[in-house]
């Protein structure tokens, strides 16, 4: 812990590590934290909840049914559905007297309040989010309303982070539109009852009108459109904590070369081994410790960033506002997972000094037998190296959804065992580097050559940085364009009018009933197409509901369906599904599907299964008047309008955007092409961000290796600088050495790279849903060299240093 530099370098790098991986784990966290907060306040000690299908809810009329089972002590009917949009998103509760029942947040403020609302038209009571004071009067949903009164903070801050408007039934079904329907019914069981045995009754009694689950499942739920981006960056962040576990090695091994001397003399007077073990990894576990702690504190800043910049229509697919809620686990898992690689580093680092006879520990670098692998852990090392690439290929290949994505470290993981059983080519591959550069290269090289172990490691260090940027790096840029020419034909629809923004999925409430015929009347209008979308539930887990008036609206599911295929989906009589949605169900051409609606259970055969970039939800396409009679939603959630030839493309938007009401949202279609592409590289920046993260890291190790380097040749430069060596010729020695590890890492990283990018992208096809397409890019080349040139930067402090070396001091017994 004396060496201030080295110290603060392995706390730096661990800090990294920790940041990274505290972030990544509270994005998803935050998602599934704020629905979970939302879930316990509304419900309270509610056992189930019988919740709608779709935002469309379900018949007021199995309220009774539901209150009569037995074993029902309160069922709490609610309507809670989305309002408004961005920043002005906020989600409207409205409940009856029974609410108080629940004895959740809302308990409180609906006893002490209830006469507000009851005396006061339209009355409701707001967040302190959402912007209004006692007695203002707003509009939501065509009703004009009052607010009764303000929720305190506490009460704001659980539910929904205060953007929220609570008033009772009668209203909230109005403003939405659900009059006679509900949205969900809190199930408080009277005491004694079998939980799974009142499921199963209720299941009964409402008939696949409704989902009867744990009101967990919303939660659930809106952890799984975070998956994708929780994986992506989760795998990025472990390669940097792989990186770091090499810089730790590097370091500690330069913390054994700097005590040599003094570990050879205590091995030779009878010292033991494992005290002095101990010592080295407790001292790394401590700076595992300490870094972890850093960057935890950092990681939560880095995280509270990385949710405002995340994708709105991910955000905008959950129920509950996302806030930042920092996860119980995360803080404790990056301190884990830090000092682990900490303590693994520094026992690895200590085996080769420490297990020696005391004549050996005297040995210089490389002569120690403990330099020298063991042939048997050389073949356990290539044969598991080949095993794990094998099943990388397997993994990454099979159709197995986000879990694909495991093939990609399984392949990198595969490479470095096989060039562990090629570290004797791999030195001499950077020897030769070295020696390209005359004089000093041939010193180098020679330099090199003493350390194999040190210099296999920093390669490794190197190449990882390398390979992780080039594969990902480009297969994120194939999944980017693929994921764009797959929404492409959005682009056919002119003008597009919805209630939510471009490149955010329209789940929400439907359109006017008269917003079609005014916009069709617009001179310039060749016509006017239909579209719906909404979140269903099917099984545990939910999907998309897309229904498209044929010809009229663009469809990215459907436009390389057969004609005859979309006639048989028109009429009614078959669905086509993207390929998540038939993988967790089973599903296949021809296959029944059993869809759950508010009008029953109705049995449809698979008529295609199509590939969609399904990063929030699965799809399942219906028949447009499908849709509407089965989950009873009359109207639109989007219009499509084609422009006629020759007219005036900006004044038909204009008048189209004055026939629409303010609170809806006109755009044109390449717009939302646009937005759709913006949104897929916001997605995939934050582990691109990592990726290069990972390379400074690298930067870091190589420095550390040289900078060892010139430790342990200290007498040796000070005796080749007493006969005359001039700082220049080190300063190029230490540079050519820098060069060879650092090119031998690149040409490792660019061809494992290139090929592991092939696995990533059939991975990334997989876990989307999406066909993407190789494309072996002009980046992949420039990806490495700026890697490389990153990697070098860290050769400059420590050939400056040899250099600048004093020759008395060189020279000195230590």
């Amino acid at each position: 812990m004396a060496h201030r530099g080295r110290t603060v370098m392995s706390v730096l790098v661990m800090a990294v590590s920790a940041t990274l991986l505290v972030a990544v784990l509270s994005i998803t966290g935050s998602v599934t934290g704020s629905a979970d907060r939302l879930t316990q306040a509304l419900g309270g000690k509610a056992a189930l909840e019988v919740s709608g299908i779709t935002d469309s809810g379900f018949d007021q009329a199995l309220l009774p049914q539901l209150r009569a089972v037995p074993g029902v002590q309160a069922a709490v009917p609610m309507v809670r559905t989305v309002i408004g949009s961005g920043d002005d998103r906020a989600l409207l509760i409205g409940s009856d007297p029974s609410v108080t029942q629940l004895g959740g947040t809302l308990d409180g403020p609906m006893r002490t309040q209830a006469a507000k609302l009851l005396t006061v038209p339209n009355g409701v009571l707001i967040g302190d989010a959402v912007g209004h004071n006692d007695g203002d009067h707003f509009t939501l949903g065509g009703v004009s309303l009052t607010v009764a009164g303000v929720l305190d903070a506490r009460t704001s801050h659980d539910l929904n982070g205060g953007h929220i408007v609570v008033t009772g039934l009668p209203v909230a079904q109005k403003v939405a539109d659900k009059v006679g329907r509900l949205d969900s019914v809190q199930i408080v069981a009277a005491p004694n009852t079998d939980v799974a045995q009142l499921r199963s009754t209720l299941t009964t009694v409402v008939g696949g009108r409704a989902v009867v689950a744990d009101p967990s499942l919303r939660s659930a739920q809106a952890g799984g459109a975070m998956q994708l981006m929780q994986y992506s960056t989760f795998m990025a962040s472990m390669t940097a904590l792989i990186v770091s576990g090499f810089l730790i090695y590097n370091v500690m091994s330069m913390a054994v070369a700097q005590r040599r001397p003094v570990l050879s003399l205590l091995r030779a007077i009878g010292g033991h081994r494992a005290p002095m073990v101990r010592g080295l990894i407790l001292e790394s576990a401590l700076l595992g410790l300490f870094g972890a702690l850093l960057g935890s504190g950092i990681g939560v800043l880095a995280g509270r960033f990385a949710i405002g910049a995340m994708p709105a229509a991910i955000l905008e697919s959950v129920e509950a506002r996302t806030d930042y809620v920092l996860p119980w686990y995360a803080i404790p898992v990056a301190i884990a997972a830090c000092v682990a690689a900490s303590s693994i580093a520094a026992a690895v680092a200590a085996r080769q000094i420490y297990k020696v006879r005391p004549i050996e520990a005297l040995a210089p670098v490389g002569v120690s037998k403990s330099d020298v692998a063991h042939p048997l852990l050389r073949w356990a090392a290539g044969i598991g190296g080949i095993a794990l690439i094998g099943t990388a290929i397997v993994v990454a290949s099979a159709d197995i959804g986000k879990l694909s994505l495991g093939g990609i470290s399984m392949s990198i993981t595969g490479a470095l065992l096989l060039c562990y059983v090629a570290t004797g080519p791999i030195v001499a591959l950077a020897a030769a580097i070295a020696r390209v550069f005359g004089a000093p290269g041939a010193l180098a090289a020679t330099t090199l050559e003493r350390a194999p172990r040190r210099v296999w490691a920093t390669a490794m260090t190197v190449m990882i940085g390398i390979t992780a940027t080039v594969a990902l790096g480009n297969a994120s840029n194939n999944l980017e364009d693929s994921a764009v020419a797959s929404f492409r034909s959005l682009g056919d629809t002119d003008i597009y009018v919805s209630s939510a923004g471009d490149g955010v999925f329209p789940t929400g409430t439907v359109l006017p009933s008269d917003l079609k015929a005014r916009i069709g009347a617009i001179p310039g209008v060749a016509g006017v197409g239909s579209a719906q979308m909404a979140f269903a539930t099917v099984g545990s887990g939910r999907v998309m509901l897309q229904a498209y008036q044929s010809g009229l609206v663009a469809s990215p599911v459907l436009h390389e369906v057969a004609p005859d295929v979309l006639a048989r989906v028109d009429s009614g009589s078959g669905v086509v599904v993207s390929r998540d949605v038939a993988r967790t169900l089973g599903l296949h051409v021809g296959s029944a599907l059993d869809l759950p609606t508010p009008t029953g259970v109705h049995h449809v055969e698979v008529l295609a299964v199509v590939p969609y970039f399904s990063a929030v939800a699965g799809v399942v396409v219906l028949g447009l008047d499908t849709m509407r009679d089965w989950y009873q939603r009359p109207g639109e959630t989007i219009l499509g309008v084609d422009v006629a030839p020759g007219a005036d493309r900006h004044a038909v938007l204009a008048a189209v955007q004055a026939a629409s009401p303010p609170e809806l949202n006109v755009y044109t279609g390449p717009d939302s092409v646009d937005a759709i592409s913006a949104g897929v590289r916001q997605g995939t920046q934050l582990s691109g961000s990592i990726l290069w993260i990972v390379v400074l890291v690298s930067t870091a190790a190589l420095l550390n290796t040289l900078m060892l380097s010139v430790l342990e040749r200290r007498r040796e430069l000070g005796v080749l600088r007493a006969m005359g060596s001039g700082r220049r010729f080190l300063l190029r020695s230490v540079l050519a050495e820098a060069a060879g590890i650092g090119i031998a890492g690149a040409l490792l990283g660019l061809t494992a790279g290139a090929a592991a990018q092939v696995l990533a992208d059939r991975a990334m096809g997989h876990a989307l849903s999406l066909d993407i397409a190789y494309r072996p890019s002009p980046m992949l080349v420039v990806y490495a060299a700026a890697a490389l040139a990153l990697a070098l930067a860290g050769s400059i402090p420590p050939a400056l240093r040899a250099a600048r070396m004093p020759i008395i001091e060189a020279l000195a017994v230590d």
